[in-house]
């Protein structure tokens, strides 16, 4: 039995919508020698609201106060021909790649790219459509639960389980 730790660099969005900065990122994941990188896939529209104005830190963060919560969160966003590029950089430098996906159309999109692992974010545990898309791949999976009670945190692993996931892939 390996011992092994995996170490996962989180990337996140803070390459600020830039896949040079996102290239620097998996270059210095690299040379600290982790095991994973993970992005975050998502089409701001569909999870941000028109409407949403940014809230005080980012306002005063930005620079931009003007500036919605959309727009702000569009600028952050990675193409899909960036995540190919990224995936084909991981695999040069020996690091694997993973994304966090915050809507249905990006779940799909990482499933075409048969990465074979998930994250799910603790602000979606309870968004049971986006579960039982994930769970339906049978594929590990990583929840968060920072932002859960261990009631949403007992539903969600049970959608898990009943849309197709073997318990046994859940961490």
């Amino acid at each position: 039995m390996s011992s092994h730790t995996i170490i996962i660099a989180e990337a996140g969005v803070n390459h600020n919508g830039s896949l040079e900065i996102a290239k620097k990122m998996v270059q210095e994941a690299a040379n600290a020698g982790v095991d994973y990188i993970k992005f975050q896939t998502f089409h701001a529209e569909k999870c941000v609201s028109k409407y949403a104005e940014k809230a005080e830190y980012q306002k005063n963060n930005t620079g931009k106060p003007a500036e919605s919560q959309l727009e702000m969160v569009k600028k952050l966003e990675l193409s899909e021909e960036d995540h190919l590029q990224l995936i084909e950089l991981c695999d040069q430098l020996g690091v694997k790649f993973f994304s966090t996906a915050f809507d249905l159309e990006s779940i799909h999109f990482l499933h075409s790219l048969n990465l074979g692992l998930w994250k799910i974010p603790s602000g979606e545990i309870t968004n049971y459509p986006f579960l039982r898309k994930i769970a339906s791949y049978n594929e590990p999976v990583i929840m968060s639960t920072g932002m859960c009670e261990i009631r949403e945190i007992n539903e969600a692993i049970e959608v898990l389980v009943k849309n197709g996931l073997d318990r046994d892939k859940i961490v």
